[in-house]
């Protein structure tokens, strides 16, 4: 069984966080396109451009740039943080001790699930390791607009939804951050409040899109099956398949669903997909329903893919904002996600909250 815990970086933020590269930001250039390349791209029977395959999302490069990185790394650069993440991983993969100490209560701030309280080690990890290339640029961020590859400032219906959030339901990528039973309560001390991800119903941290992103954790691998009509991009955690209609409108607004109302359509050589349609129960960063997300998916050689995708919801963010990375192809397969079959955690964690009330009804007052 595979149980979610803290959906952590392990030591991708931490290193990344503390490199101190040149200060001055560099835009990226604009991206190629595959017109531009010398050799024809694949095609499917019908002419499109044929985007099937099986693509791995394991990268180095993080959603947002750390504070004081420039935008684009050199060859040097980029292959000595490799070595150094590479030879972090490759002690993080030692057996852990079994007569080791317990940690104290939250952990003790390390490298590792809830600040290392015992969950994996990185020896079950896929955090990636080299960051992702676009147009020959080695990136330090998805996020390519706005230029300082950080996420737009949240708009002040935005922060006081945030302020909100303690009566909230949490996000499907919500993860627990702090011990249970402590105030205020977190995503995992109610059992309608675990959020989709950990309950094994949605892939954590927007693995599953859109905007389908790398979760920096495990089960990075996504295949893209394509025919006139439909394109389906299935995603190995957990298990979730994606269909996206290509031509035609959008569902009513009365139909909502997890993964939003996909619509595809071809421009010149790139998919170009629309999406509406969220609910309110996945909130893409905190989003509202009303997100909306627009994707481009172009193949700009045999063995790889260039995935571009904008964001928008005037309620959260104080504007649209637009990332991009490359999708390698790979031969590796990909496996069923079991994930809660025959899993007695959640009986036992209500049991042993129940035990942690009759303890405290016995205290004397």
């Amino acid at each position: 069984m595979r149980k979610l815990l803290l959906v952590c970086s392990v030591m991708l933020a931490l290193v990344i966080a503390g490199f101190s590269l040149a200060q001055t930001p560099a835009t990226p250039k604009p991206t190629s396109t595959p017109s531009q390349n010398s050799r024809p791209i694949k095609r499917a029977p019908d002419g499109r451009p044929d985007l099937q395959g099986m693509y791995d999302f394991a990268t180095l490069t993080p959603l947002e740039r750390p504070a004081g990185a420039k935008a684009v790394l050199t060859a040097e650069e980029a292959a000595n943080l490799e070595q150094r993440i590479a030879r972090q991983k490759a002690i993080g993969d030692l057996p852990s001790k079994g007569d080791r100490e317990a940690p104290p209560l939250g952990g003790d701030g390390s490298t590792g699930a809830a600040g290392n309280v015992g969950g994996y080690n990185t020896f079950w990890l896929d955090a990636g390791s080299s960051y992702t290339v676009v147009n020959g640029e080695r990136r330090t961020s998805l996020i390519i607009d706005p230029t300082d590859g950080r996420v737009p400032p949240l708009t002040d219906q935005a922060r006081a939804r945030v302020a909100a959030a303690r009566a909230a339901r949490p996000t499907s990528d919500a993860t627990e951050s702090r011990d249970p039973g402590l105030e205020p309560a977190g995503s995992y001390d109610d059992p309608e409040r675990r959020p989709l991800g950990e309950r094994c119903l949605l892939g954590f941290g927007s693995t599953s899109g859109p905007p389908a992103l790398p979760n920096y954790f495990y089960n990075n691998l996504h295949r893209i099956v394509q025919t006139p009509e439909y394109v389906m991009i299935l995603t190995e955690m957990v298990h979730d398949a994606r269909i996206i209609r290509i031509g035609g409108e959008h569902a009513p607004k009365t139909i909502r669903k997890w993964m939003g109302d996909s619509v595809g359509r071809w421009e010149g050589d790139t998919l170009v997909v629309d999406t509406t349609n969220f609910t309110d129960k996945t909130r893409f960063r905190g989003s509202t329903e009303n997100l909306h997300v627009v994707e481009r998916f172009t193949r700009i050689d045999d063995n790889t893919l260039l995935y571009r995708f904008t964001i928008e919801d005037p309620a959260t963010w104080a504007r649209p904002w637009t990332g991009e990375f490359t999708w390698p192809a790979t031969t590796d397969l990909m496996y069923e996600y079991a994930c809660h079959e025959a899993n007695y955690s959640l009986e036992n964690i209500l049991r042993g909250a129940r035990q942690r009330e009759a303890d405290a009804a016995k205290k004397p007052r």
